[in-house]
């Protein structure tokens, strides 16, 4: 489970809920003397670069389709209606990739 330095505190609620869960959050660099913790920084820089890929779909899933609100129509359809926005994102976001591969 990744998430960022806001969540590091909650490491007991994390592991209640999904106890097999690798707990993933970046760790508070905090700066001692002055200086940041460099090896700290580098773990953190890790796992933020697995963050920024999935926030990234989010961002495009709330700016292309107005997904900031969700108006509540059922489970099922909520459900499909995000999983469909989320499919489509990840089309979106890989198109120059996809149309360069295309040869006529």
């Amino acid at each position: 489970m990744y998430g960022d330095s806001a969540y590091s505190g909650q490491r007991e609620l994390i592991q209640s809920k999904a106890p097999k869960a690798k707990d993933l959050t970046n760790e508070r660099a905090g700066r001692r003397g002055g200086e940041v913790d460099e090896a700290k920084w580098a773990r953190n820089h890790e796992k933020s670069k697995v963050r920024a890929r999935v926030e990234h779909v989010f961002g495009v899933v709330k700016r292309l389709w107005g997904f900031s609100k969700a108006r509540y129509r059922g489970l099922a359809k909520n459900a499909t209606r995000a999983f469909t926005a989320l499919a489509l994102a990840n089309i979106f976001m890989s198109r120059t990739r996809l149309m360069a591969r295309v040869r006529p």
